[in-house]
């Protein structure tokens, strides 16, 4: 794609990087056929290649954003499903993220759109706040058809009937490998995780021990900044993510880390790029050597001598966009629960997101209902006994649709190495 950005303009290493993406794609369209925006609106400017077009306008002209572009760029998931299929190698993610950066500088939304969007950046990164905010919810939950927008109906919605007491496990602590030690890891116990399932964090930390790693929560580790770094909010995702990195470091330098473990793979998409996020910022280069020590669950799991099992569960594997596209982690959840022992089977375009997508669920209630129910049919004519996943959102929203029991690959790999059952299966 030929752009026509002024030198002035490349002074700006954020213009720069998207001047580079920008040059990269050559508009081929191959990014339409697995983009579920396009898929479910049929709007090529709901589309990465439209969305681009949008994108290169707003940012050669150096021009405030206006109401079409941000309504198009609003309705993109990031999934990155794009990035998987683009031949070229075009970075959306770097280019979609910089996009919503300029939008929540320059464009003014509607009050009531601000209010929205602030009031889930104060909430869901804090578990505390989180927790009373679900319990309120749940107290409004019968009044969800009677609210006068969507987003706020979808609000409601998502209140689960029952929260979880908060897990002891949360608190920063070091849990000593059973046996020999063989790996000193962090583990990233995120925010909304801890409010609505304590369940996954108790079952990694008994996994990575029995399997002989020290697992550390980190003193002064927090939310990863994925949320309000997706909403363009860059000094509230700059700070987020820089507490994190001061936490690691201060591991890494003291007893040592072998690996920074994500069970949330949408967090660990995030965490990985802070390389890039902090690349022109002082802690660059901890930055750096963060994202080079984070990975996800699976493939710690993957370096360790994850024992067989005989389970003969049947289960569908919903391969979460964050760790399919985002990270391309493609196959070892899968190579994993076989190794246990459970039949694994796949959804059709198992490649197309289910709608959850962070906040996405809340914002774009339409869509991501659409998106869902397809997922949800897909995955129940696999007639399985439990769904597994690897991200929270995607279970919350997937769980939200179906009778099928939604578990965490972690929980069921913990089972199956002698854990306990998953209460969601009990």
């Amino acid at each position: 794609m030929q752009t026509h950005f002024t030198d002035e303009q490349l002074k700006d290493p954020a213009i720069k990087r998207a001047n580079e993406i920008l040059r990269s794609c050559v508009h081929c369209g191959f990014c339409t056929a697995t983009c579920p925006s396009y898929q479910v609106l049929g709007d090529e400017l709901d589309s990465p290649r439209g969305r681009i077009y949008l994108i290169k306008d707003m940012l050669e002209a150096g021009r405030p954003a206006d109401k079409k572009t941000v309504e198009h760029v609003d309705k993109c998931l990031s999934c990155l499903a794009c990035m998987t299929t683009c031949p070229s190698g075009v970075h959306y993610m770097h280019l979609i993220d910089h996009a919503r950066a300029h939008i929540e500088k320059t464009y003014k939304r509607p009050l009531f759109d601000r209010l929205l969007r602030w009031t889930l950046a104060q909430i869901i990164p804090y578990p505390g706040r989180f927790r009373l905010a679900m319990q309120a919810a749940r107290l409004g939950r019968p009044l969800r058809k009677f609210m006068p927008d969507p987003r706020l109906e979808a609000m409601l919605e998502m209140a689960p009937p029952k929260l979880p007491k908060p897990s002891p496990n949360d608190k920063p602590q070091t849990f000593p490998a059973k046996g020999a030690r063989k790996k000193r890891v962090a583990l990233l116990t995120g925010c909304a995780q801890k409010a609505l399932d304590t369940d996954i964090n108790d079952a990694t930390i008994r996994l990575l021990t029995r399997l002989g790693c020290d697992v550390v929560v980190a003193k002064g580790m927090g939310c990863c900044g994925a949320l309000t770094h997706h909403m363009g909010k860059e000094r509230e995702s700059h700070a987020q993510a820089g507490a994190n990195i001061t936490a690691w470091i201060a591991e890494k330098n003291g007893a040592g880390l072998d690996a920074i473990v994500i069970n949330t793979s949408g967090c660990g998409t995030t965490v990985k790029d802070y390389g890039h996020m902090f690349r022109n910022d002082a802690l660059a280069e901890d930055a750096a050597t963060v994202s080079a020590l984070a990975m996800d669950v699976s493939e710690l799991l993957m370096k360790l001598d994850l024992p067989e099992a005989q389970m003969n569960k049947r289960v569908a594997y919903h391969s979460a966009c964050s760790l399919q596209h985002g990270q391309q982690v493609k196959t070892h959840p899968k190579t994993l629960l076989k190794r246990a022992g459970f039949e694994v089977v796949e959804p059709v375009d198992a490649h197309l997101c289910c709608g959850s997508a962070g906040t996405y669920n809340l914002m774009q209630p339409a869509i991501s209902q659409e998106l869902k129910r397809r997922k949800v049919a897909n995955l129940e004519a696999k007639t399985p006994e439990i769904i597994a996943a690897g991200n929270i959102g995607c279970m919350m929203q997937i769980g939200s649709g179906t009778g099928v029991p939604v578990v965490h690959t972690v929980e069921l790999l913990d089972w199956a190495t002698g854990g306990p059952q998953p209460r969601k299966l009990t």
